[in-house]
């Protein structure tokens, strides 16, 4: 080889390596920009009742069990990846119409009369977080779900003045008629829904499920059989100003106030995200699968103290077998007892754990008992 072959073979090998180190990154952009691109979206139910061919969706329900609660994400078998969720928190607070502020009004001064008189102690107006939407997409290989949880400031007072859905309004509507269209139940603007929390469904080591029985004393649900833990999300404590809350830590921050339970004894599954149509709040649901602690284990560690034991009145540990919790959510007794996303947190639970043929079959078994 000549001293001119030579050169030029090394400068264009440097031009080579030059150009691909310059190409290198915007190639690798535009390939992420395409796939982005080509995801499928689905904003929540929106599009797929825009389409006429679509099915109607419709909130869960085993046969004479019928609940507010509409999935809008997730099936059970498959868990939804911590690194697929965002949650963003938009500037600006959620705010009510002019003609239902005089309603928030009315709750601080009734909060702080009954305080005065002694009558019960003083709710608290503590900073939450309402819902101003829940976006969904899929890549188009991987078909991963892909989650943005938008966010905006609010109140407890917000959220109680909110809850008055059906409440006249001074034209003689609801706020109900007025802003939901229940053909489109993800349509509804943020002030509407001023509630989000977690709820998680407990399985101890020897496959017991945790049921609970909530205080009559609290606001929400008083009295009706729930989750094994639910927590809402606090602005104050979830993000203390620094950030967006991560919906894991609302969890373990939950099974921690109300079960005494740390991070390593468990397994922590998130499964869906559902709607309580009926009332506006959003939930995330998480299954929990105790390492070691069996459910005298668990008793034992609860009767020791747990910091927010006066949210519950009562506490079951049900075989986790699809038969025993289907059977224990049709029960004639408990049919109308449950909070409105329970039922579907439970059978989203067996389905990840035991496939979602089995949980269908004891489901149909058990409807056919009922009649």
């Amino acid at each position: 080889m000549s001293g001119i072959d030579l050169v030029n073979g090394t400068v264009g090998a440097l031009l080579g390596i030059l150009c691909t180190t310059l190409l290198q990154q915007p190639l690798q952009d535009a390939w992420f920009r395409f796939r982005r691109r080509s995801a499928t979206r689905v904003r929540s139910l929106t599009y797929r009742q825009g389409d006429p061919g679509a099915a109607s969706w419709s909130t869960f329900a085993i046969g004479p069990l019928q609940t507010p609660a509409l999935v809008v994400e997730g099936d059970g078998v498959h868990g939804i990846a911590p690194e697929t969720v965002r949650v963003q928190v938009l500037e600006g607070e959620a705010v009510l119409p002019e003609d239902m502020v005089p309603w928030r009004a009315e709750i601080e001064a009734e909060e702080s009369a009954a305080h005065s008189a002694g009558t019960r102690v003083r709710a608290w107006n503590g900073p939450r977080y309402a819902v101003e939407g829940l976006e969904i997409s899929r890549t188009a290989l991987e078909e991963d779900a892909d989650v943005t949880l938008r966010l905006r400031p609010t109140d407890y007072f917000t959220f109680l003045a909110a809850q008055q859905l059906d409440r006249r309004l001074p034209d003689g509507t609801t706020p109900r008629e007025r802003y939901l269209d229940p053909d489109r139940p993800l349509e509804a603007p943020a002030f509407l829904q001023c509630s989000f929390g977690v709820n998680v469904a407990v399985v101890t080591a020897d496959h017991l499920l945790v049921v609970s029985r909530r205080s009559d004393s609290v606001r929400s649900g008083p009295g009706l059989w729930g989750s094994s833990v639910n927590e809402g999300l606090s602005r104050h404590i979830d993000s203390a100003g620094r950030g967006a809350p991560d919906l894991h830590e609302v969890a373990r921050r939950g099974m921690r106030e109300e079960l005494s339970l740390e991070p390593h004894e468990y397994g922590l599954t998130l499964l869906a995200f559902v709607l309580d149509v009926g009332r506006r709040q959003w939930s995330a649901h998480f299954a929990a699968h105790l390492k070691e602690l069996t459910g005298d284990a668990l008793r034992s560690r609860v009767s020791h103290g747990v910091a927010d034991r006066w949210e519950h009145q009562g506490m079951e540990y049900v075989p986790f077998r699809p038969a025993d919790v289907v059977g224990l959510l049709l029960r004639p007794d408990r049919l109308h007892r449950w909070a409105p996303v329970t039922p579907a947190l439970f059978h989203l639970a067996l389905v990840h754990t035991h496939g979602r043929g089995a949980v269908e079959r004891a489901e149909a078994r058990a409807v056919r008992r009922t009649r």
